[in-house]
């Protein structure tokens, strides 16, 4: 392997060069780092392996037998060679709304999380940026939005979140509304404890000695050194927005016309399968939720690991 070549005695290398070397030799660190984390490995594998196939669901998934009206197979049918999971009351494939409910099911958590880690990390960062920086007022500013985000916090996530959809219209739009403003403060107090910690170093003292306004200090110092945090903060919550979602289209609240692991498990629960004992119907669709939970938790894991020396030990 060749040696990084060096510039050349007197070559002037522009602040924005030395800016994107710092930043890939950053990112090939941090990938040789989680290559080592064996577990975020299995993770981020069976992500890649779900994800394809989500993506290209309607390549060999035909939408016709996912309809009432155009299912295949008989009621009821046990797994076999054309139904390798059975299939539901209506005789549809249970492998093939498996398959096309992860295009719903990733969806909804991914931008739900998208929504949450969003709100979360803007309430952290100006909480703990005017906390230490902001004067009285900033302080009063920051107090208001801990205690909100304490308020939120100490609320039964699921409660409210099934509130939200009930008095909201249904529809999918609705579920990611209502997990994404219901598992938001968890980022925030992360954030804000982060932010305190930048806030204190001496580059940041600097920039405001220098005239950097608060608009400068945390676009341009606060928030790119808590995105690590972030990171890892998103890769959890993934996992806990798809149970959310499952859970609240177990419940009836997802939107009846999409089909999702959620909404698989709602319909056996009401076609009596689960007292009929038909566990093909049930077992899968809970089986996906579970792996798939479980692979953003151990990539989340990994991360966390990359990004905080003292659990490296731990990792793998």
């Amino acid at each position: 392997m060749s040696a990084p070549t060096e510039p050349a005695p007197g070559t002037v290398v522009s602040p924005r060069a030395l800016a994107r070397k710092r930043r890939r030799e950053a990112l090939g660190r941090f990938a040789r780092d989680y290559a080592r984390n064996r577990a975020g490995l299995f993770g981020l594998a069976s992500l890649l392996t779900i994800g394809v196939l989500a993506l290209t669901a309607p390549l060999f998934v035909d939408q016709a037998h996912l309809t009432i009206t155009g299912a295949p197979g008989g009621s009821y049918q046990p797994p076999s060679p054309e139904f390798p999971l059975g299939t539901d009351n209506f005789g549809r494939s249970i492998l093939d709304l498996i398959i096309w409910g992860a295009r719903v099911s990733l969806t909804v958590g991914l931008l739900a999380t998208f929504v949450s880690v969003t709100l979360g990390t803007l309430a952290g960062v100006t909480a703990g940026h005017f906390g230490s920086s902001g004067g009285v007022g900033g302080r009063v500013v920051s107090s208001v939005i801990m205690r909100v985000t304490d308020w939120f916090l100490v609320l039964p996530t699921l409660v409210l979140a099934v509130a939200l959809a009930a008095v909201l219209p249904r529809g999918t739009g609705t579920i990611i509304l209502a997990i994404g403003l219901t598992v938001w403060p968890p980022t925030a107090r992360l954030v804000r404890a982060q932010t305190l910690a930048v806030e204190a170093r001496p580059y940041v003292e600097r920039a405001r000695a220098l005239g950097g306004g608060h608009a400068h200090v945390m676009g341009w110092h606060v928030l790119p050194n808590v995105m690590p945090v972030v990171l890892a903060q998103t890769t959890l919550l993934v996992a806990t927005s798809i149970i959310a979602e499952s859970t609240l289209a177990f419940l009836g609240m997802g939107d009846p016309t999409t089909i999702s692991w959620g909404g698989i498990l709602q319909a056996a629960r009401t076609s009596g399968a689960i007292s009929a004992g038909i566990w093909w119907y049930i077992v899968p669709p809970g089986l996906a939720i579970a792996v798939v939970a479980l692979s953003f938790t151990l990539c989340g894991r990994a991360v966390e690991s990359v990004i905080n020396p003292r659990l490296r030990g731990g990792a793998g």
